[in-house]
């Protein structure tokens, strides 16, 4: 429903008469009125002229003062009317304008994005509006095609990866040359990256993950997973005495976050250098630091890079290479509660510091590790 709006003068409209009338008879009464003064008390031989210029002078002044009058009501209007124009600007772009594009986000169709929003007065910026309304739905929609388009290719993409690692497997058990198995796992390996890469478009657009886990996975497992998932994995140096396990339903989000900063970590470090990962239990959860002896980050790129696991980013045109993993990071961490924060490591590159909630841990009775 949209709210009553009263009624405005418009810039056409006339200023009252009354107003006038009034202005004309206070300045003719004063006026005329020290005119006839003036007559009377001049010489009579010059009473005749002077009336004539004093009637003249009187009316004139009239006049002046009339039109001087309408001339401020008019301009008065007119700064009325610039001032309703404004104020209907900042409603556009303030409150009509943001409100319809949270209609249309919502998945919903133009017209009832613009039936339950408040409408402007002017015909014009209605128009705009609908006009505005339909190219934004039709930008959704085919925003919600190439992402839904996206997730069933990323799902093909997991089941043929978990399928390919599952004949490696079946290979590597059947082969005991040791040059087979050499080539069986380095295929092993980089399916499994290819795997990461599919989960990581599925995660972005909304879809499911490949793979899920019944029962809780103990942290080492899922660092040594999170491991097998990057290129660099034999830089990768533990550092973890725990014996806590996470819940199952989180175990392979934690482990595809984990496995993307890793990959972030080896990517930006020396190709000889180590990467080191600690895990520390504290009250809060458990806190896994990996560290890096890259480039150090300054203070501006880590507030970045905190942004970037932070937003939620709807468009992925706007994600560039760089940032593509803490993104996936970002939607993770939101799903799991994980905490992500960054900061200079003490090796000399970049530390990344993940928080895992206390109520995602476990400690089993057993430990056994489960193939990942």
């Amino acid at each position: 429903m949209t709210a009553h709006i009263p009624p405005v003068r418009r810039w056409t409209e006339q200023p009252p008469l009354r107003r006038t009338l009034l202005v004309l008879l206070a300045t003719l009464v004063p006026t005329a009125a020290i005119g006839l003064w003036g007559v009377y008390a001049a010489p009579e031989s010059f009473r005749v002229p002077l009336a004539w210029g004093a009637g003249a002078g009187v009316l004139a002044l009239c006049v002046t003062a009339a039109l001087a009058l309408r001339f401020r009501d008019r301009t008065e209007l007119l700064r009325e009317r610039v001032r309703e124009l404004e104020a209907a600007e900042r409603r556009l772009s303030e409150e009509h304008v943001p409100a319809l594009v949270t209609r249309l986000r919502e998945s919903t169709s133009a017209d009832t994005a613009l039936a339950s929003i408040e409408q402007p007065e002017s015909p014009a910026q209605r128009a705009v509006l609908r006009h505005f309304a339909e190219e934004i739905g039709r930008s959704e929609t085919a925003r919600a095609s190439a992402m839904s388009a996206c997730a069933n290719a990323a799902g093909r993409m997991q089941a043929m990866a978990t399928g390919m690692l599952a004949d490696l497997r079946a290979m590597e058990h059947r082969h005991a040359d040791p040059d087979v198995l050499t080539d069986l796992l380095h295929l092993d390996h980089r399916t499994a990256q290819a795997g990461r890469l599919a989960d990581s478009i599925a995660v972005l657009t909304g879809a499911r993950s490949g793979r899920r886990w019944a029962k809780p996975i103990v942290m080492e497992s899922i660092l040594r997973g999170a491991m097998g998932r990057i290129a660099g994995y034999q830089r990768v140096r533990l550092h973890s005495n725990t014996d806590v396990a996470i819940a199952g339903h989180a175990a392979e989000g934690i482990m595809h976050a984990l496995a993307e900063l890793l990959d972030n970590a080896a990517n930006f470090s020396p190709p000889t250098a180590e990467v080191h990962v600690y895990v520390e239990e504290v009250p809060a959860g458990l806190i896994i630091t990996i560290e890096d002896s890259g480039l150090v980050m300054s203070e501006t790129a880590l507030r970045r890079a905190e942004r970037a696991v932070s937003s939620d980013p709807r468009d992925l045109t706007t994600l560039s290479g760089t940032r593509l993993g803490l993104a996936v990071v970002g939607r993770l961490a939101r799903k799991h509660g994980l905490s992500v924060s960054f900061r200079p490591s003490a090796r000399g590159g970049t530390g990344a510091l993940v928080r895992i909630p206390q109520e995602l841990i476990t400690r089993p009775r057993t430990t056994p590790a489960p193939a990942l």
